[in-house]
C-alpha cells in the first residue's frame, strides 16, 4: 500500500461536520437528563466553580507579580516579606483547587463514558441488532472497538476541551481587562505636531497576533481530521485481524498458516503506518507555525511595553504584569489552534460512535412480522410459522404442530434449514422480523439449540445458565443437568472460570447445550442439527432427557439425515428450494 492511499486528500468525508457534533450532543447529552442526572449536574457545576476559582487564583498571581517586582524595584524589604507569605497562600490555594479539578474532571469523564457505553450496548444488543446489522451488511466496521475505545476518545478529550474552553473565555475576559486598564493607550507621534492615539493598544496587539496565528493554524491543519479518522479505521482493522487469528488459531495451525497470516497482518499494519505518516506530515506542517509563533509570545508584549517603561509611564512591575496577561490572552485566543489535533481526535471518535448508534436506530426494536409461505410447486414439505392465541404452532405442508408435539425436518445443507431458523428468530437479513409465537407463558420465545453452542466467558455456572443470570453452584438443577447429559465430571468445576469454548470438544459443547435446555425448560425448542457430533445412542439419551425434564415441550428438530426417528411424531423430508420468503 502506498502512502498516497492514506493521504488527507482521500479523507474528504472526514472533515469536521457540525451535523456530527449536533448528533453526538443529542445522544450523549442524555447523561444530564436521564436517570442519575443529579450526579451529572453536581459534577458539572462543581467543576465549573472550581474553574472559576482557578482563574481567580491565576489573576491573584498576576497581581502578586506586579506587587513583588514593584517592591523589588523600590527595595521595600517589608513589602517583599509580606509578598513571600502571600505567595505561599496563593500556591496552597492553587494546589487545592487543582486537586479538586482533577478529581471532579476524571469522575465526570468516567461516569459519562459509563452512561454512553451502557446506552450503546442497549441499542446494539436489543432486538438482536448485533446480528441483524452484520447480516444486512449495514454494520459499521469494528463495532466492538467503537464501543470499547471510541467512547473513551469521544468523552475524555471533550471534557478536557470543555475545561479548556471555559478557562479560555474567562481568562480572556479577565486578562484583556488587565491589558486595557494597566496598559492604557499609546500615542504614536508622526511629527512635531501630528500624533495618533491608539486606545488599549496592547489589547489590539494581543487580538491581532492571536487571530493571525489561529487562522494560519486552521488553514494548514484543515486536513488533520481526515488523517486521524483513517488512522483510527486502520488501527481497528489491524486489531480485528489479530482477533480473527486468535479465534481461528487451531485451524490456522493445522494448515501451517503462520506465514500467510504474517503477510496478511503485515499488509494491514502497512496501512496503519501509512496513516500515521500522513498525520506526521500534518503535524510537521503545523509545527512551522507553532514553533515560529510560540517563542514570540512572551517577547512581543515586552517590545510594545518597552517605550512606555522607558518614558516612565509604566513601572517594572506593571511591565511584568502586562507580559503575563498578554501570554494568558494568547493562550485563550489560540485555544482552538492549540487543541486542533485533540479536536480532530475527538471528532473522528465521535463520528465512529454516532455511526453505530445511527445504524442501530435504523432497525426497529419491534420487528415486523413476516412469514415463510409454502411453495406448492416444490412438491415437498414447506413451512409457515403462524400465530395462535394459546400455543406455539408451525404448519408443515398440511401438518400442524401443536403444543407438546415433536417434529423432525430433514434436508441437505442447501435446503434452507438455517435460513428457516434465522427467520423464526427474526435474524434473517432478507426479512424484517419474526412471527409472533405465543406460548403457554406469554412473552416466552422458542429456545434454539444451534450446532455450535455458544459458551460465554465466565464460570461454568454462568455458561449453563446463559443467557439468564447465574444461579449458585449449589443449585441442584445444575448438577442434575450435567449428570443427565453425560457431563457429570464437570460438577466439581461449576465455580471455575475458564475458556470453556476452547476446553470442551464439539460433542461436549453440544451436551452442554442440552443441559441448558434441561435447566431452562422452555415451552418450545428448535434443535438446529445440534447433536451431529454425537453417535445415535448419545442422541437418544439426550432426547429422552429432554422429554423427561420437560414433558410438554414442543420440539422442531432440523438435521441433514434422519436420526432417532422413533422419538418424533412426524418426520418430513425437505428438498432444495422448498422454503422461500413470502412475496
Amino acid at each position: 500500500m502506498s502512502t498516497a492511499s492514506a493521504s488527507p486528500q482521500d479523507s474528504v468525508g472526514y472533515r469536521l461536520e457540525p451535523r456530527v457534533a449536533r448528533a453526538f450532543a443529542r445522544f450523549s447529552g442524555g447523561f444530564w437528563a436521564d436517570e442519575g442526572a443529579t450526579r451529572a449536574w453536581l459534577l458539572t457545576l462543581g467543576l465549573f466553580v472550581l474553574l472559576l476559582l482557578s482563574t481567580a487564583a491565576t489573576i491573584a498571581m498576576n497581581h502578586w507579580n506586579r506587587w513583588f517586582f514593584d517592591s523589588l524595584e523600590s527595595r521595600d524589604v517589608g513589602a517583599l516579606g509580606r509578598a513571600v507569605l502571600i505567595f505561599a497562600i496563593i500556591i496552597v490555594s492553587m494546589a487545592s483547587i487543582g486537586v479538586g479539578i482533577v478529581f471532579t474532571r476524571e469522575t465526570l469523564q468516567v461516569r459519562w463514558r459509563e452512561w454512553i457505553v451502557a446506552r450503546m450496548l442497549d441499542r446494539w444488543l436489543s432486538a438482536q441488532r448485533f446480528h441483524r446489522l452484520s447480516a444486512s451488511g449495514k454494520e459499521p466496521q469494528n463495532p466492538e472497538y467503537r464501543i470499547a475505545d471510541d467512547t473513551r476518545w469521544a468523552t475524555e478529550p471533550l471534557v478536557d476541551l470543555g475545561i479548556g474552553l471555559v478557562l479560555a473565555v474567562v481568562n480572556a475576559a479577565a486578562f484583556i481587562a488587565i491589558l486595557w486598564t494597566v496598559g492604557g493607550s499609546y500615542t504614536l507621534r508622526l511629527g512635531d505636531e501630528q500624533a495618533i492615539t491608539i486606545p488599549a493598544y496592547l489589547v489590539v496587539v494581543a487580538l491581532a497576533y492571536g487571530i493571525l496565528a489561529s487562522w494560519l493554524m486552521l488553514k494548514v491543519g484543515a486536513a488533520l481530521p481526515g488523517c486521524v479518522a483513517r488512522r483510527n479505521e486502520a488501527e481497528g482493522h489491524f486489531r480485528f485481524g489479530m482477533m480473527r487469528l486468535r479465534d481461528n488459531a487451531e485451524s490456522v495451525a493445522l494448515l501451517a498458516g503462520g506465514p500467510g497470516e504474517r503477510r496478511i497482518l503485515a499488509r494491514s499494519y502497512d496501512r496503519v503506518v501509512d496513516c500515521w505518516l500522513a498525520i506526521v506530515r500534518q503535524h510537521a506542517r503545523l509545527t512551522w507555525i507553532t514553533n515560529a509563533s510560540g517563542p514570540m509570545i512572551p517577547i512581543v508584549p515586552l517590545l510594545f511595553a518597552a517605550p512606555k517603561y522607558i518614558s516612565g509611564d509604566l513601572t517594572l512591575g506593571q511591565v511584568t504584569q502586562l507580559a503575563a496577561a498578554f501570554v494568558q490572552v494568547q493562550i485563550a485566543i489560540s485555544w482552538l489552534v492549540d487543541h486542533y489535533g485533540k479536536i480532530a481526535e475527538w471528532y473522528a471518535s465521535a463520528r465512529r460512535v454516532m455511526e453505530i448508534v445511527e445504524a442501530c436506530d435504523e432497525f426497529p426494536a419491534g420487528p415486523a412480522a413476516e412469514q415463510l409461505a409454502p411453495d406448492h410447486d416444490a412438491g415437498e414439505a414447506s413451512m409457515q410459522p403462524s400465530k395462535l392465541t394459546d400455543s406455539p404452532v408451525w404448519r408443515i405442508g398440511p401438518h400442524t404442530i401443536r403444543r407438546g408435539e415433536w417434529v423432525q425436518l430433514n434436508g441437505d445443507s442447501s435446503t434452507g434449514k438455517s435460513t428457516l431458523v434465522r427467520q423464526l428468530c427474526g435474524l434473517n437479513a432478507d426479512t424484517a422480523g419474526i412471527p409472533e409465537m405465543a406460548s403457554g407463558s406469554p412473552g416466552r420465545e422458542p429456545m434454539v439449540l444451534p450446532q455450535r453452542v455458544y459458551l460465554p466467558p465466565g464460570s461454568l455456572c454462568d455458561v449453563l445458565a446463559y443467557p439468564a443470570a447465574s444461579p449458585p453452584a449449589s443449585d441442584p438443577r445444575l448438577r442434575s443437568a450435567l449428570a443427565q447429559t453425560g457431563l457429570g465430571a464437570l460438577v466439581s468445576r461449576l465455580e471455575d472460570t475458564a475458556r470453556w469454548d476452547a476446553l470442551l470438544s464439539l460433542g461436549e459443547r453440544q451436551r452442554l447445550g442440552v443441559a441448558r435446555v434441561l435447566i431452562t425448560a422452555p415451552d418450545a425448542l428448535i434443535i438446529d442439527d445440534a447433536l451431529s457430533a454425537l453417535d445415535e445412542a448419545a442422541q437418544r439419551n439426550l432426547l429422552e432427557a429432554i422429554r423427561r425434564a420437560v414433558p410438554s415441550i414442543t420440539v422442531l428438530y432440523l438435521s441433514r439425515h434422519p436420526a432417532c426417528t422413533d422419538h418424533f411424531d412426524l418426520v418430513l423430508p425437505l428438498a432444495p428450494g422448498a422454503l422461500r420468503p413470502a412475496p
